[in-house]
């Protein structure tokens, strides 16, 4: 197979991919589940030490991803950065989708767990080298590589969800994905701020070494145990032009986010060129279908690049709403993060109780419409000046909405994914969350610079927009046999 060749997923029609798939996930819950595992939980023996081992990955890396936004400004002033603060937090989100496609081309060919010990070392690399930096210059480099390897680590943590655990329990195990990073955006900032100030910004990188490694050593021994559900198909090629198009489409999606600090008007024309460039490098990256929101994965793949971008395009100008109109602290401003976190984590634990109750897709209909109504709510205030307590309970709704159909994304891809595809599948998901969220926090941002002193009813406007799509499209995550009559 060439690297020209299209993926597995292309060379079958969408009607006949899904029995397949859906046959594949079944045998695999199957395989998996001994007598009785119905009743059993995340936490159960069989998969203790796997999920707190993956809970935790996911801990640390999300605890790394929020404390740099506290310690950054601390670092760019002793490292005398201060021009390249925009790009420490733009390499990361480019190099992220690279290390997705690399991580997603090598566990569909060799399984999760190469992929999975690579990035957890390259992890470790990249914060020794941004912990010890005594330049700017290097600690971009350090936030490249645990960028890289960060978004890589996701890929195989996906694709050992769908070979090891039952299907009726992945759904409670996204649930913990979701809070294993939802409580750090709780904690992660304050905590960065007490060890920067109590010993040096430097600690904020090596201390997290020292509780990954340990993370890492539980999930050996049971992936170990289980190697023979875990295989690899070595029939899968190597992708170089998939590489490439990767780095094609990092290189847009920094672009993109590096255009808010043009002047007008080379901001408006290198963030369209970029979007224009990042949808062309996408395709590629994606199941076919996915620009078109075909029904079944492709839509789900969408659905997705469209909610983050929805949700993540508002979240950065609620506290800057709150701070210049109402004179909010910061501290107080911040506290709406911390409620839409809780309701992200709650739900999330909600969903995974109602997998026989609420499918994939009414779970994605019921969370783009609440979604839809929050960022409506939100919106009003911004335009009319209403109290800010109600932007807060809509805040705090959206995040519920986020966390009720957030799993089920991936959950439905696993299921709708052959054995040989759920890398590259589980990548594709990934990568349009960093799209949809880049691409709108450009919109907002040029968006913002044009509205002047209506900048926050046109960012809102905008992000109600996103959101309405998502709500038209959210049926579509119903694949096409279970919408035809069976043959």
């Amino acid at each position: 197979m060439s690297d020209s060749t299209r993926h597995p997923n292309t060379e079958t029609s969408e009607q006949s991919v899904v029995p397949a798939a859906e046959a594949a996930a079944s045998a695999a819950a199957s395989a998996h589940a001994a007598p009785g595992a119905a009743a059993r939980g995340t936490f159960s023996k069989p998969y203790r030490w796997l999920s707190v081992g993956m809970y935790s990955i996911i801990f640390l890396a999300a605890f790394e991803a929020m404390a740099v936004t506290t310690i950054m400004p601390l670092v760019a002033r002793d490292l005398d950065g201060e021009a390249m603060f925009a790009l420490a937090f733009a390499v990361p989100l480019a190099a992220g989708i690279i290390g997705m496609v690399v991580a997603g081309n090598w566990t569909d060919r060799s399984g999760p767990l190469p992929s999975l010990v690579t990035s957890a070392v390259l992890f470790v690399i990249g914060l020794v080298i941004a912990g010890t930096a005594l330049n700017m210059e290097v600690f971009i480099v350090g936030r490249f590589v645990h960028g890289l390897s960060g978004a890589a680590v996701i890929v195989p943590l996906y694709v050992i969800v769908g070979r090891i655990y039952p299907e009726h329990l992945r759904a409670r195990v996204f649930a913990g994905f979701a809070a294993a990073w939802v409580i750090p955006s709780i904690v992660g900032p304050a905590l960065a701020g007490v060890v920067a100030e109590a010993f040096s910004w430097h600690w904020v990188f090596l201390g997290v070494i020292g509780l990954l490694v340990p993370a890492a050593a539980m999930m050996l021994p049971p992936i170990m145990r289980v190697r023979d559900q875990v295989q690899g198909d070595p029939s899968v090629a190597w992708s170089v032009s998939r590489v490439g198009w990767s780095v094609l489409a990092a290189a847009a999606a920094l672009a993109v986010s590096l255009s808010k600090e043009l002047g007008d008007p080379w901001r408006w024309i290198v963030a369209i060129a970029a979007i224009a460039v990042a949808a062309v490098a996408a395709r590629p990256l994606m199941p076919p279908g996915t620009l078109r929101v075909a029904r079944g994965m492709p839509a789900t793949v969408m659905l997705k690049l469209i909610v983050a971008g929805a949700f993540f395009g508002s979240e950065i100008y609620l506290p800057y709403l709150f701070i210049e109109r109402y004179e909010f602290s910061p501290s107080l401003a911040g506290a709406v993060l911390t409620g839409a976190g809780l309701s992200w984590a709650a739900a999330s634990w909600l969903q995974g109780r109602l997998t026989d109750r609420v499918s994939d897709t009414q779970a994605v209909v019921i969370g783009a419409a609440t979604l839809t109504v929050s960022l409506a709510v939100v919106l009003v205030v911004a335009a009319f000046t209403l109290a800010p307590a109600i932007a807060f309970v809509a805040w705090t709704l959206a995040g519920a909405a986020m966390g009720f159909m957030y799993p089920r994304f991936s959950v439905s891809v696993l299921a709708l994914s052959p054995v040989s595809a759920q890398g590259f599948n589980s990548a594709a998901l990934t990568i349009s969350e960093s799209f949809g969220a880049a691409i709108a926090l450009a919109i907002t941002a040029l968006v913002s610079s044009a509205a002047g002193a209506d900048m926050f009813t046109a960012d809102f406007a905008v992000t109600f927009a996103i959101a309405v799509i998502a709500l038209l499209l959210a049926n579509r995550v119903t694949p096409p046999a279970a919408t035809s009559p069976a043959r």
